[in-house]
C-alpha cells in the first residue's frame, strides 16, 4: 500500500505523513529531504545550484549522512533544494530511489507513506491514496516564520513570504514534474484546520478505502 501526501512548502504535509506512517506502522520518505541534501551538498561545494553538473554530481553521490543535520530545514538550503530539483537529470537520479522504497518498503513494512511535490502525478501514480494539501501563501509564510523564530529570533516575515512565493513559482512552473495536484488525490485545505483536525481527516478517508478494499 502506497500514501501519497504531496503540497507546497509549508502546507504541513511533513508533520502528516509522519504520524500517518507512525500509526499505521508504514516506511516513511520525506522526498523533500533527498532534494534539500542535494541541494545543500552543492552549496557545501561553493557551487550554483543551477549548475547541472554540480546539482547531478551531488544527487549520485548522496549517502545516508548527507540526509542528516538540521542545515537542511533552512531557508538557503530549501532554496537550494527548490532550484536542482528543477533540473531534469537530477530528478531523473533520484525517482528510482523513491519508486523502489515505495513499492519494496524496508523492514518489511507493509506499505509506505511518501510526501513530496510529486508522488502522486509522477513517483507513485499508482498510489490507491493520494492526498493533496494546500494553504494560502500567507498562511504558510507565518507557520515557516514562527518555525525560524524558535531557531533564529532575528528571522523577518515579509523575507519568508517573498522566498515562498518564489518557490511556489518554481516549483509550478518547472519544466519537469510541476507542482500540481493529480486528479484522483483528495484536496485538504489546511489554512482553518490544526495539525490534529487534518490527521483526523486523513486517516478517516484511509480507513474508508481499506475498508472497503478488504
Amino acid at each position: 500500500m502506497i500514501i501519497a501526501i504531496d503540497g507546497p512548502a509549508a502546507s504541513g504535509k511533513g508533520t502528516l505523513a509522519r504520524r500517518v506512517a507512525d500509526a499505521m506502522d508504514y516506511a516513511y520518505l520525506d522526498t523533500g529531504l533527498l532534494y534539500r541534501a542535494a541541494g545543500a551538498k552543492v552549496l557545501a561545494a561553493n557551487a550554483n545550484p543551477e549548475n547541472e553538473d554540480a546539482a547531478v554530481s551531488a544527487a549520485e553521490n548522496l549517502s545516508a549522512d548527507d540526509l542528516q543535520g538540521e542545515e537542511l530545514r533552512s531557508e538557503e538550503v530549501g532554496t537550494a533544494a527548490s532550484k536542482v530539483a528543477a533540473i531534469p537529470k537530477v530528478r531523473a537520479v533520484l525517482l528510482d530511489f523513491q519508486r523502489t522504497l515505495a513499492t519494496t518498503p524496508p523492514g518489511g513494512k507493509r506499505g509506505a507513506v511518501l510526501d513530496g511535490r510529486d508522488i502522486g502525478t509522477v513517483v507513485c501514480p499508482e498510489a490507491p491514496i493520494k492526498f493533496y494539501l494546500t494553504a494560502s501563501v500567507e498562511e504558510r509564510a507565518n507557520r515557516r516564520f514562527k518555525q525560524l523564530q524558535e531557531k533564529n529570533p532575528a528571522a523577518i516575515y515579509e523575507r519568508v513570504l517573498k522566498e515562498l512565493e518564489e518557490r511556489d513559482a518554481r516549483d509550478s512552473a518547472r519544466d519537469v514534474a510541476p507542482l500540481t495536484m493529480a486528479k484522483d488525490a483528495i484536496h485538504i485545505d489546511t489554512d482553518r484546520l490544526n495539525a490534529n483536525a487534518v490527521y483526523d481527516a486523513v486517516m478517516a478517508h484511509i480507513r474508508t478505502h481499506m475498508g472497503e478494499n478488504d
